[in-house]
Order: C-alpha cells, then sequence, then structure tokens
C-alpha cells in the first residue's frame, strides 16, 4: 500500500524499526481508511484478516475513552488542523493498550477531505516508568529510614538515651517546626560528620531537647511523614 507523502513523514519521525507506532489516512470523500501495518498488529490483527473503518477504530477504543475521542476528532473535522488526544485502546485479543493519537483533518472549502496521522503505543514506556518510579520510592524509603537510624544512633550516643527515647526527640522536633522527621535526621547526621560543625552540632541537640511552650497541652507527638 502507498501511503501519502505525509503519512510517510509522520512514520519516519516515530523513532526506530521496532517503535509500537503506526500510521493512518482516511479519504473523506471515499470514506475509505488506510492502516499501516503496524496499527494492523496494534489492534491485534494482521493485514487481510478485517477491512479497517472508522466504526472499527472507535470499536476498538476503550468505553469509557470513546466519547472524548469522537468529541476531539469531530471538532478536527469541522474546524480542519492538527488534533491529539491519549487514550487507551482494547485489541482483538482484548489486551488494553494506552496509546497517542496525533494528527492532522484536511479542510477545503468547508468540506472535510482528509484525516492522517499517527498512533503510538505508550503501554511499555508508562510501565518502564511506573516501575522507576516505585524503584526510585523504594530506594529512597531506604536511604530515608538509614539516615534516621542515624541520627538516631547519634542522639543516643550524646544524650545516653535509649532507640525510642531518641526518636521521640525527632518527632516531637517534626510535630514542633513542621519539618519532615528525615530532613531533621539529615540535618543532624550532616553536622555529626562535619568536625568543624561541633559547636553547631551542640546546639542542634540542644534545640531538640527544648521542651514546647506548652507540653502540658501538646498531644503525643505526631511527627511530619519522611
Amino acid at each position: 500500500m502507498s501511503l501519502p507523502k505525509t503519512v510517510r513523514a509522520y512514520s519516519s519521525a516515530l523513532g526506530p524499526a521496532d517503535c509500537a507506532a503506526g500510521t493512518f489516512h482516511y479519504d473523506a470523500i471515499s470514506g475509505r481508511l488506510e492502516w499501516s501495518d503496524e496499527l494492523y498488529a496494534l489492534h491485534g490483527y494482521r493485514r487481510g484478516e478485517i477491512v479497517p473503518t472508522v466504526e472499527l477504530l472507535y470499536a476498538h477504543k476503550h468505553p469509557d475513552d470513546r466519547d472524548r475521542c469522537h468529541d476531539i476528532f469531530m471538532a478536527a473535522c469541522e474546524a480542519g488542523g492538527f488534533f491529539c488526544s491519549y487514550h487507551r485502546i482494547i485489541d482483538a485479543r482484548v489486551r488494553e493498550h494506552r496509546v497517542l493519537t496525533a494528527g492532522e483533518a484536511l479542510v477545503q472549502d468547508g468540506r472535510l477531505v482528509a484525516v492522517e496521522g499517527f498512533i503510538v503505543d505508550l503501554t511499555s514506556t508508562l510501565h518502564w516508568e511506573t516501575e522507576r518510579a516505585a524503584r526510585e520510592a523504594v530506594e529512597g524509603a531506604l536511604r530515608t529510614r538509614s539516615t534516621i537510624e542515624q541520627a538516631k544512633g547519634i542522639l543516643m550516643g550524646v544524650l545516653r538515651i535509649g532507640s525510642e527515647a531518641a526518636f521521640e526527640l525527632l518527632a516531637r522536633y517534626s510535630q514542633d517546626t513542621n519539618i519532615k522527621v528525615a530532613s531533621t535526621a539529615a540535618d543532624l547526621v550532616q553536622l555529626a560528620n562535619s568536625p568543624q560543625q561541633a559547636a553547631l552540632l551542640d546546639t542542634f541537640v540542644q534545640e531538640l531537647q527544648r521542651p514546647s511552650e506548652c507540653p502540658a497541652d501538646r498531644e503525643p507527638a505526631k511527627p511530619v511523614s519522611p
């Protein structure tokens, strides 16, 4: 199938050959919709298994996204110009894909002539980013926990107190100042690791020990989350 030059241009901008993306061209005069091989695959078909139509295209869109996609498409068809939408499709194997559809509606003399563009499957990319974000969150939580444990150890050594009492000092300071426990712990660890900051460390420890202004009215410490 020979696609229009503009659609081939879209295809060349989609990245490497293994990019999960395909192009389309809709001839509004004849009503014919053309898909690239990649777009057939994205919808769970092979070329020749089905005849692509606008109705079939909409049938594969997620029910919750279908009306929004229709409104965006119709607005472009009426006014012409570019359009873009992020939505979900359900392929022939009932697998969900998160895709970006972008294209251009060509209008001449107030009449829709053609619509062409591309669809990019972002599912794998989103999964990878989600996994990376989760991994970074876990790593961040571990680093935070380690920092708090170091800060507790410093207080235990300096003040000769137990682990719970050390954390209570950090938690109470967090409640009184609205500063996260992790931030307070990091500052304490930084001062302890800088011999030239010994005086500031002593002052900071004294500040942590300073009672609240109204201790009788204060509820048990509810520290700001790390």
